[in-house]
């Protein structure tokens, strides 16, 4: 499985803001959310999220809409669909 194209768009003292491109079947990589974070889908997005504990979700986001998670969230997030899947992940430092 090959990893998503993270493009840093803004990394100051407040906020981290990255652009994520996926390819169907790219995915993340492992990582841990160090800090609160919102999700706004560029396309429609379809997701899958492994979790540390084996346990996996499809999660579907329309373009357009966000959501937002807490700091500490470990994951893997894979483009389960069959087109290109595009986010805007804004960090809260």
């Amino acid at each position: 499985m090959t990893e998503c194209t993270a493009t840093q768009l803004i990394d100051d003292a407040r906020v981290r803001v990255t652009r994520f491109d996926f390819e169907p079947g790219q995915a993340t990589g492992w990582h841990v959310h160090a800090h609160d974070y919102v999700i706004t889908a560029i396309t429609p997005c379809h997701m899958r999220i492994e979790l540390p504990d084996g346990e996996n979700s499809e999660v579907h986001v329309a373009a357009g809409d966000a959501y937002r998670r807490d700091k500490g969230v470990e994951h893997n997030v894979i483009n389960a669909g069959d087109a290109t899947m595009r986010f805007v992940e804004v960090e809260l430092k």
